[in-house]
């Protein structure tokens, strides 16, 4: 395992807010890391400042030692959570465009996943649901060969069936020195898919741990501790 993600002493404001506030975190290859916390902590500034959307106030982050910039959006593949896809076009003209646009685009995986979810790439997006709208948007972000994944809320607007199934997407579409950072409130949903845990509140790490040492040390699932540290 190496470190893949380093995020050094990084603020970012809001005008007077402070969104995140000295923030440090170390993420290694290989695993699948939950990036955990109430509304409002933080987590979704951190995953756009991973993905150079924003640009921190105070610090740095390195994505394999690289800068955030054109370098690692090639080793990033990153889901929004919200739909950004042009609503007009088919999904397979869509697939099209991100074969021309990353290189590590695996096509034949994408095709493979649409059809296991029985979705026809001749239709367009604004005939579909919106949970079917964001399964396609998934695709699309595990087809790359990419080595780090950071899903902001991926299962959030589907069905519990349809939750399996991604999940099982995730786990079974990504290469195992490759690193997964999902961003959920579905905790009891996802644990058990989970290596480790971050939690974040009011823009610090709160705690970083395995959720085996969760389990065995605390005696209790991730969930239940999250609601604990958590409570209202």
């Amino acid at each position: 395992m190496s470190t893949l993600l380093e995020v050094k002493d990084v603020c970012k404001r809001y005008g007077k807010k402070t969104a995140l506030d000295h923030l440090n975190l170390t993420l290694e290859s290989g695993h699948i890391v939950g990036l955990l916390g109430p509304n409002g902590s933080g987590k979704t500034t951190l995953i756009k400042l991973i993905n150079g959307i924003l640009t921190p106030d105070e610090g740095e982050i390195l994505v394999e030692g690289m800068k955030i910039g054109v370098e690692t959006k090639k080793v990033v593949s990153y889901l929004p959570d919200h739909t950004y896809l042009n609503m007009g076009m088919r999904v397979r003209d869509i697939l099209d465009y991100f074969e021309d646009f990353y290189q590590d685009f695996d096509v034949v995986r994408a095709y493979d996943m649409l059809a296991k979810l029985s979705i026809n790439p001749n239709d367009k997006l604004k005939s579909m649901s919106k949970g079917t709208k964001e399964k396609v948007q998934l695709i699309l972000v595990m087809s790359r060969r990419a080595d780090l994944y950071v899903l902001d809320e991926p299962i959030a607007g589907v069905d519990p069936a349809a939750r399996d199934y991604i999940l099982r997407t995730i786990l079974t579409n990504y290469d195992e020195n490759a690193t997964i950072l999902i961003s959920t409130h579905l905790i009891a949903d996802v644990e058990n898919v989970l290596d480790e845990v971050v939690f974040i509140q009011n823009g610090t790490i709160s705690l970083t741990s395995s959720v085996d040492d969760i389990r065995i040390n605390q005696g209790k699932s991730v969930d239940a501790l999250f609601r604990e540290v958590f409570r209202c």
